[in-house]
């Protein structure tokens, strides 16, 4: 699945609740509900293993024991705005779970390269036996 079709599929299951907000607003706050909290059960999306694990790393205590991504939004000052922040951070979330680090490819060593290196090292032991204390024999 690709990331946008993901982010498209997660967004058409995300439950949607509006909460009272501290904030900018003045007595607009006390009145308006321009929080927005969303809630997403990840199980329900039925990610790969490696995405899924991921996506819990990336989520961290925003990720409940039941599976589920709770964000809350209630940096702007209306309901709008707020829902638009919530959901554009929870695509950006998405879409870097998908994105797997490649696999690092372990680096060759050929036998001059490894010959060189190990009599570099025995200099350096030499170099560093020969710090010791001086003794009057």
């Amino acid at each position: 699945m690709s990331p946008d079709a993901l982010v498209a599929h997660a967004l058409a299951l995300v439950e949607e609740s509006f909460i009272a907000s501290a904030g900018p607003g003045g007595q607009n706050v006390n009145k308006v509900a321009t929080a927005v909290q969303l809630r997403l059960d990840v199980f329900a999306l039925r990610l790969p293993p490696e995405i899924y694990h991921r996506l819990k790393t990336l989520a961290g205590s925003k990720m409940t024991a039941k599976g589920e991504i709770v964000l809350t939004a209630r940096s702007y000052r209306t309901q709008e705005q707020n829902r638009e922040d919530a959901r554009k951070r929870l695509a950006e979330m998405l879409r870097e779970a998908c994105n797997l680090p490649a696999k690092r490819a372990k680096s060759r060593l050929n036998r001059v390269g490894k010959t060189e290196r190990l009599a570099g090292k025995k200099i350096r032991g030499a170099v560093k036996a020969g710090r010791g204390k001086v003794r009057l024999d």
